[in-house]
C-alpha cells in the first residue's frame, strides 16, 4: 500500500477515498506509467475494485490513458490545482519580473523553491536567454537537508533557531546566502538567496551557476545580482514596490 493512514483522530474510513489516494500516490511516483493490472497489485486490490475509481479519476482529469499502452499516468492537475492557492500565485506573480531580470543579467536560469512537506519543491524558473545552461523542472521535488537550497531554507526558518547549534547553518545565515557545488550535479554551483519576510525564508532563490568556457558572467557578478533579485522579489512579494 502506498498511502500512510494518520494516526492522530478517529478512523473514519471511506474505501473509495482511500483507493483514489492510493492511485494517485502510486502514479505519482512512476515515471512511465502503470496498467490497471499493476496499479491493482501494487496497492493491494483487485482490478475490478479499481475500475471505477480509475474512471472516475480518468474523467474528472486527475488521470489520462496512453493510447498506445493503455496504461494510466497523472495529469497536471494536481500541479494545477496547488498553482490556484492564493499565497503560491502572488509568490510567483512577484517573482517572475525580478527573475527575469536576473536570468537576462546573468545570461543564467534561475528558479524559486519552497518547503513543502519536508522538501524543497521547485515553483518557477526562468530559463537562461544564453546558449548555454541548466535548469531543473517545476515541480521537481529535493532533499532539504542536502541541498543547497535546503540548507538556505533550514538556515532562514525563522528568528535563527534553526540554525542554532549548527555551525554551518549559522554560517549560512550570518553570510545571507549560500554557494556551493550541487549535491546531483557535478560542474554546476548553486547560488542561492532566502526571500525573507521579517528574518524568514518565504522561499528560495537559486542559480545553478556552470563555469565553462560558455560562461558569459563571473560567479561574482552572478551572485551580486542574485542578491538584488531575492531582496527585490521580498520588497515586491510585501507591497513594498520596486
Amino acid at each position: 500500500m502506498t498511502g500512510s493512514p494518520s494516526t492522530a483522530g478517529p478512523d473514519y474510513a471511506v474505501p473509495a477515498l482511500d483507493k483514489a489516494l492510493d492511485v494517485l500516490e502510486l502514479l505519482a511516483s512512476s515515471d512511465t506509467g502503470l496498467s490497471q493490472a499493476q496499479i491493482a497489485a501494487a496497492i493491494g486490490r483487485s482490478a475490478t475494485q479499481i475500475f471505477r475509481v480509475l474512471t472516475l479519476l480518468e474523467r474528472r482529469g486527475y488521470l489520462y490513458r496512453d493510447a498506445g499502452t493503455g496504461v494510466y499516468l497523472l495529469s497536471t492537475m494536481l500541479f494545477e490545482l496547488a498553482h490556484r492557492q492564493e499565497p503560491l500565485r502572488s509568490l510567483i506573480a512577484a517573482a517572475q519580473p525580478p527573475m527575469r531580470r536576473l536570468a537576462e543579467e546573468t545570461r543564467s536560469s534561475c528558479n524559486l523553491s519552497v518547503l513543502d512537506a519536508g522538501r524543497m519543491r521547485v515553483v518557477t524558473q526562468v530559463v537562461s536567454p544564453g546558449d548555454f545552461g541548466f535548469q531543473v523542472r517545476v515541480g521537481a521535488l529535493f532533499p532539504v537537508e542536502t541541498t543547497a537550497s535546503g540548507r538556505v531554507q533550514l538556515a532562514f526558518s525563522g528568528e535563527g533557531s534553526a540554525a542554532a547549534g549548527h555551525a554551518d547553518l549559522a554560517e549560512i545565515r550570518a553570510n545571507g546566502y549560500l554557494e556551493h557545488p550541487d549535491a546531483l550535479q557535478p560542474g554546476v554551483t548553486d547560488i542561492v538567496f532566502p526571500v525573507l519576510s521579517r528574518e524568514r525564508a518565504l522561499a528560495v532563490l537559486t542559480v545553478p551557476y556552470v563555469a565553462t568556457s560558455f560562461s558569459e558572467r563571473t560567479s561574482d557578478f552572478v551572485r551580486s545580482r542574485a542578491a538584488v533579485a531575492a531582496r527585490q522579489i521580498g520588497v515586491d512579494l510585501l507591497g513594498g514596490g520596486s
